[in-house]
């Protein structure tokens, strides 16, 4: 049996640390210089405002104080299992290929989630065709956050940890992570096929789970005393 740990606030790790504390300080410098979030936000490689770095500086920027706060606690009750049981280094190359990866698919994603937006809303305004709404789409897509790379992390400690029990809010009983972090999964995969219009990546989150999956099954392949 995996042995899991978890403290308080002072017992952090270190990378999971440096996470919390960069991502707190980037949302502040938001609100003190609103042009930060286009700058290091993910957009579409034909737009005009898209730049290289957004692939990375996409998963340290938020958009609201509800984004900011979800995703840390993610990052705190998952991402310090996993820099406990791995160590910081790996941890950390995880959640940066975690988080590029998200962004890659999403871009990847953006044809399909523009032509699913052009069909809508031409059927509202039809005085525009589906090609103007969909070149608009490309040109003002715009992605941030830290979920990619978060839903990589929910992916290893499903994968690593499966009959851990975590509480879920309103749901009055646990229930292990090897149900609850798959139920996120899709959750994500129906928004993302068009059964939601929440304004949520979830081909980021679709992205970052994939690749997180596919790296810890890579490196737990020959090393079966992980499991339990």
């Amino acid at each position: 049996m995996a042995n899991y740990r978890s403290g308080g606030i002072g017992d952090l790790p270190t990378v999971v640390k440096i996470l919390l504390i960069i991502n707190v300080a980037v949302f502040v410098a938001q609100q003190v210089v609103p042009e930060l979030t286009e700058w290091g936000s993910l957009h579409y490689w034909s737009s005009a405002a898209f730049r290289p770095h957004q692939i990375v500086t996409m998963m340290f920027l938020h958009g609201g104080i509800t984004h900011i706060i979800f995703n840390m606690l993610v990052l705190w009750m998952f991402g310090s299992q996993l820099e406990y049981f791995w160590g910081s280094k790996r941890f950390f190359n995880f959640y940066m290929v975690c988080g590029i990866g998200a962004s890659i698919i999403t871009l990847l994603s953006v044809p399909y989630t523009g032509m699913q937006y052009a069909k809508a809303a031409v059927a509202t305004s039809p005085e525009y065709t589906i090609a103007q709404f969909f070149e608009y789409y490309k040109q003002h897509y715009q992605a941030l956050g830290a979920s990619g790379a978060l839903m990589g992390v929910m992916a290893a400690f499903a994968y690593l940890f499966p009959n851990t029990e975590l509480m879920i809010f309103f749901i009055p009983v646990p229930i292990k992570a090897k149900y609850v972090i798959p139920a996120y999964v899709l959750i994500d995969l129906f928004g993302g096929l068009g059964y939601g219009n929440d304004n949520v990546a979830h081909f980021a989150h679709l992205g970052g789970f994939l690749v997180g999956f596919i790296i810890v099954v890579l490196w737990n392949k020959t090393n079966r005393k992980n499991f339990y």
